[in-house]
């Protein structure tokens, strides 16, 4: 008589997983608040430190480059290290979001859209 709803049992299963994935991204979004990553360039003279979630929240400046007139020197040191803690933030917030996808099942490569 309920031949036709034996998939509603896959559908529960496929929402309630959907369910515990958003949870799991809640809890990650606020863990990448939480992990910092440091970039650097100048073989570490310039360091930007920022979250995993690119937020930047410190610079680190060795005062020996200060030494002469090469102000665009220092500003591309400076733009180098944030770009490489950005690059690196976005590779943790892509390690992070790879523990949570994969028991789903996705084919690799495939992001979710949260």
């Amino acid at each position: 008589m309920l031949k036709g709803l034996g998939g509603l049992g896959d559908m529960a299963k496929m929402m309630k997983q959907a369910q515990e994935v958003q949870g799991k991204m809640a809890q990650m979004q606020e863990d990448l608040e939480n992990i910092m990553v440091t970039g650097e360039s100048g073989a570490g003279l310039v360091k930007a430190t920022s979250t995993a979630k690119g937020e930047l929240k410190g610079l680190d400046i060795d005062p020996s480059i200060f030494n002469g007139d090469d102000k665009e020197v220092v500003e591309d040191l400076i733009l180098a290290a944030i770009k490489d803690a950005q690059a690196k933030a976005s590779e943790r917030m892509q390690q992070e979001m790879g523990k949570i996808t994969e028991g789903l099942g996705l084919p690799p490569g495939v992001n979710l859209p949260f």
